[in-house]
């Protein structure tokens, strides 16, 4: 007894043929929430002293991937990481921040406006506290 939609075999031809079509909707949805994550993560992993390095055509040290970073704001502040230290208290608190290691990567990083003079006191202690492994950090030189 054939129905109308023409017959058995064709119903069950057409209830299991393979869907063509891709469903982008669960895609799109991991893309937009992965687009937020970045969006709020990107601010964070720069340094927390906003400062406006000099320019450079030196090539980039390869190395430690967490090395220790001395700041030199503008009006000559120093920073230790992110915390404020006077240069007085620069070799104390660099001691606890390395343990003691003298072969630790310091990078400095000096406002292209700060007092070249400052700048050079900075690495003066640094070396007199026998911190030999002293980088300049910069950013690259256009053209």
């Amino acid at each position: 007894m054939p129905g109308p939609g023409g017959g058995r075999g064709r119903r069950r031809r057409t209830r299991f043929q393979p869907m063509s079509e891709i469903n982008v909707t669960p895609f799109v949805d991991v893309m937009l929430v992965l687009l937020i994550i970045f969006m709020v993560a990107a601010p964070l992993l720069t340094v927390g002293v906003p400062i406006d390095l000099p320019e450079s055509r030196a090539r980039p040290l390869e190395g430690n991937v967490d090395p220790i970073s001395i700041t030199i704001a503008p009006d000559g502040e120093i920073f230790l990481a992110e915390a404020s230290v006077g240069i007085e208290q620069l070799e104390a608190r660099l001691e606890q921040a390395t343990g003691g290691d003298l072969e630790e990567r310091i990078l400095v990083r000096g406002d292209a406006a700060a007092n070249y003079g400052i700048v050079m006191r900075v690495m003066g202690r640094l070396n007199r506290a026998g911190y030999n492994r002293i980088a300049l950090v910069t950013t690259e030189e256009p053209g």
